[in-house]
């Protein structure tokens, strides 16, 4: 069984499923998030889907830990998500989980507009796997 990681965004959303022994991260896809509706049901399908069993979503605290208007909406969806998949929820820290991201697609010397079509999906890996490697799943 997997456990599926998000980068949730207001245009986007990262998508990140581990493997079957949750171990490894791997890059799924990205959504385009249209409304709230469509995007509930496509996270339920992808769980059917993927035999995913639990969802982390990234938390983007402020620097100094505390929970910003972004974070609330990210709790928001998840409590949404959580109600409509029936699957439990963890939330993981994902403070600069984006600028790693960038620095590994820097690294990798891929142009502007690449970078644009996959940062939400690395930055979902990058939680997932920190998720993984911090909790021992």
């Amino acid at each position: 069984m997997r456990i599926m990681g998000l980068d949730v965004g207001s245009r986007r959303i990262g998508i990140a499923l581990s493997d079957p022994m949750r171990i490894v991260a791997g890059g799924h896809s990205v959504l385009t998030r249209s409304s709230m509706q469509r995007d509930l049901e496509h996270f339920k399908q992808l769980c059917l889907n993927n035999e995913v069993e639990l969802i982390v979503l990234g938390l983007p605290r402020n620097m100094d830990g505390s929970l910003g208007p972004k974070a609330i909406e990210v709790q928001d969806f998840g409590r949404r998500l959580q109600e409509y998949t029936g699957l439990p929820l963890a939330f993981w820290d994902e403070r600069l989980s984006t600028v790693a991201a960038e620095k590994v697609l820097l690294e990798a010397d891929l142009s502007r507009s690449k970078r644009k079509k996959v940062i939400d999906k690395l930055a979902a890996v990058t939680i997932l796997q920190n998720y993984l490697d911090g909790t021992g799943e």
